[in-house]
């Protein structure tokens, strides 16, 4: 009787100790998914109506690139994105055929930080060649990204004309609504509008 429960103990502490095993290894895996991100999370406060500093930066394909400043009237769309971030790789689908569709006034930019062998596996995955993507965490910084997916929309002016966390498609088509109706969300239009009634 005592051999038996010393044995099923034993059997305990060894499950025991292989569930923390498993444990702790999720735990590094959550670790590396937050990481890159973590450099997009310093807090400065960007409004609708400024005007950010242009930026000159270099895509992964090598391509020169200027954020920011006026566009001869071509509207400029910032999505930061990552390859860690589930939310951000649904809405790429969503991202490029909104791309497509609002190209004859619209720029994008894909922006990111972190491993780049990780960036250039999300554009292959994702068939975002073509599309100009760039590494670069002051851009996040620049522009206050806290958290991901977040979509920053510049005007043919340079200023910024709306922006937010994208969770969804609606949220990344009101970034487009919002500046086609001079607001800097859809909230203070529909605000505006109970106003006026």
């Amino acid at each position: 009787m005592i051999i038996t429960s010393q044995i099923l103990l034993w059997i305990a502490v060894v499950v025991l100790a292989v569930l923390v095993a498993a444990l702790a290894r999720q735990v590094g895996i959550l670790h590396e998914r937050i990481a890159p991100a973590g450099a997009l999370t310093l807090h400065q406060q960007v409004n609708v109506g400024d005007i950010p500093t242009e930026m000159a930066v270099t895509s992964l394909d090598g391509q020169q690139l200027t954020v920011g400043g006026k566009r001869n009237g071509r509207s400029q769309l910032l999505f930061f994105t990552s390859p860690e971030c589930p939310v951000c790789k649904s809405l790429l689908p969503v991202f490029k055929s909104s791309v497509h569709a609002e190209r004859s006034w619209l720029d994008a930019v894909l922006v990111s930080d972190g491993d780049e062998p990780a960036q250039r596996r999300m554009i292959m995955e994702h068939g975002l060649a073509g599309q100009p993507f760039v590494l670069s965490e002051a851009l996040g910084r620049a522009f206050g990204v806290a958290k991901l997916p977040y979509a920053v929309l510049i005007d043919g002016e340079g200023k910024v004309a709306s922006l937010g966390l994208v969770n969804t498609r609606e949220h990344l088509e009101s970034l487009f609504e919002a500046k086609e109706h001079g607001v800097a969300s859809l909230q203070e239009f529909l605000k505006r509008r109970e106003g006026e009634v």
